[in-house]
């Protein structure tokens, strides 16, 4: 046996990890309609968090995509749909994020437990990093919507939080 043949996955391992890296690049096109709606409104702060995080979600897809190359296996790309664009103010798209956020939460888990229950210990290791990094995702996606909700009508609280918002790296 062969040391690939050694460290290949099982088919729905595989093939679950796969439908994430979609997830993942429908992640980002949201994040990405999401800045469009925002910049459209004036706030390049809220755009450019989005921005990023378009950026963010295709280092995660990436991170699936080479996992599995590494593994020895062949990656089969599914198709991506269009995300949303009705987005009615800035508090609704922060919302809609952190519910993609806890959706994504609830896939990774998913992939989580079928790791464990086939013994794929290689992928339990990569997916412990995202279990960690979605407690960050939500958290971070709930404080600004926590925030947007004690703005208000605000403008100038608004405003003041675009600006933070458009300082992230």
């Amino acid at each position: 046996m062969s040391e690939v043949a050694q460290t290949r996955m099982k088919g729905a391992m595989r093939e679950a990890m796969e439908e994430q890296i979609g997830h993942e690049f429908s992640a980002a096109y949201l994040y990405l309609s999401m800045a469009g709606f925002l910049e459209t409104a004036n706030l390049p702060g809220f755009a450019r968090w989005m921005r990023a995080q378009a950026a963010e979600e295709q280092v995660h897809a990436l991170k699936f995509f080479d996992f599995l190359l590494d593994r020895g296996e062949s990656v089969r790309l599914r198709p991506i749909g269009e995300p949303p664009h009705d987005f009615h103010s800035p508090l609704d798209t922060f919302e809609q994020a952190l519910e993609h956020e806890k959706r994504v939460t609830s896939l990774i888990h998913d992939l989580y437990e079928l790791a464990i229950s086939e013994g794929d210990f290689p992928a339990q290791v990569l997916l412990n990093w995202f279990v960690s990094e979605q407690v960050e995702e939500e958290k971070s996606a709930s404080e600004i919507v926590e925030r947007l909700r004690m703005a208000g009508e605000d403008t100038a609280a608004l405003l003041m939080l675009d600006k933070e918002l458009g300082e992230r790296e």
